[in-house]
């Protein structure tokens, strides 16, 4: 039998030993069939055993810390009252995960904020951002007039946008919704769909219908929708038009030309919050002509009271998988 390093040259560890007071907590903290605890082991490459109220954390110290830094936050947040699910799990641990052939990384980012946790109220559900570059996207949101989020897809950025503006527009603080895209197929492509305007453009404003199911109750978002409390227009319904006492968004940022993104910020009126968002990655113009998201990236960046956000693969809140996929392209685009 070959000596004992030559199995491992990582350093011999004593198993890590935390103790829960509370059974049921822990249970919700181990997942249905122990699905967190695996999911922490895969990504750790530790080894948890649950006996009792205590984990016994198996594996290099290194992995052990880090296992025992993500067990510990995510019992403090059922303590709080909060749930854990699969996707915290996933968020939690994505943002230090190690790359393949590192060792993980002690500390870091591996944290998830309890007590001053972002929270957004909607008529349906309580949206919480999950990553550093979601609770300052959040925070930016409210605090400024001109908010700008530009990260790959999946990352949150239009959702906690909608988010933000279902919880203002209840609040009082604006008196109606607005949401936009660029509908950049426009033309002859539209025409060959069937029915009037509305139902020609409602196929690209898809995912704004999305988010806001998500957040309010059917009937009331189809009474709003009538009212023209909330509004879903494409891009070039916003000319001419100041947007006064409202949150309005522009999805798809990268899509808009810089014309239109200039006509579209100038629609500013008092009493209003505007957010854009876009990936950079993702533009649909047709070549040669520029993207009106990197104009004013370029002009507006040192102008106070308008916040740049910018997102990360670390930041996807979708299936794993998505994170995956755009590392994968995000490397072959250096390598290139």
């Amino acid at each position: 039998m070959p000596p004992s390093d030559q199995i491992t040259a990582s350093p011999a560890a004593e198993p890590v030993v935390l103790e829960f007071a509370d059974n049921r907590l822990l249970i919700d903290l181990c997942g249905a069939y122990d699905a967190h605890l695996a999911a922490i082991e895969k990504a750790l490459s530790v080894q948890i055993i649950r006996r009792g109220n205590h984990l016994s954390i198996l594996g290099e110290i290194e992995s052990q810390q880090q296992a025992e830094a993500a067990l510990n936050t995510l019992y403090a947040r059922l303590e709080s009252g909060r749930k854990v699910t699969p996707a915290e799990v996933e968020s939690l641990l994505r943002m230090e995960r190690p790359k393949s052939g590192t060792r993980p990384q002690v500390g870091g980012q591996l944290e998830m904020p309890v007590g001053d946790t972002l929270e957004i109220q909607t008529r349906k559900k309580r949206v919480e951002p999950r990553t550093d570059a979601q609770k300052a996207y959040v925070k930016a949101l409210f605090d400024d007039e001109l908010t700008f989020g530009i990260g790959p897809a999946g990352t949150g950025k239009t959702y906690l946008a909608v988010a933000v503006g279902i919880n203002m527009f209840i609040g009082g603080h604006v008196d109606k919704i607005i949401l936009s895209r660029p509908a950049v197929e426009a033309g002859e492509k539209l025409g060959y769909l069937p029915g009037d305007m509305k139902d020609k453009v409602d196929p690209y404003m898809q995912p704004l219908y999305d988010a806001l199911n998500d957040f309010l109750p059917g009937k009331q978002l189809a009474k709003l929708i009538e009212e023209k409390r909330i509004e879903i227009a494409p891009l070039a319904f916003m000319r001419g038009r100041t947007l006064s006492n409202a949150f309005v968004v522009l999805d798809e940022a990268q899509n808009a030309t810089s014309m239109q993104m200039k006509m579209f910020l100038t629609r500013l009126g008092k009493g209003s919050r505007m957010v854009i968002t876009g990936d950079r990655t993702q533009i649909d113009l047709p070549r040669g002509v520029p993207s009106g998201l990197a104009d004013a990236e370029r002009l507006l960046n040192k102008i106070p009271k308008i916040s740049f956000n910018y997102f990360t693969s670390k930041d996807v809140v979708r299936h794993p998988l998505v994170a995956a996929i755009i590392e994968a392209y995000e490397a072959d685009s250096s390598a290139s």
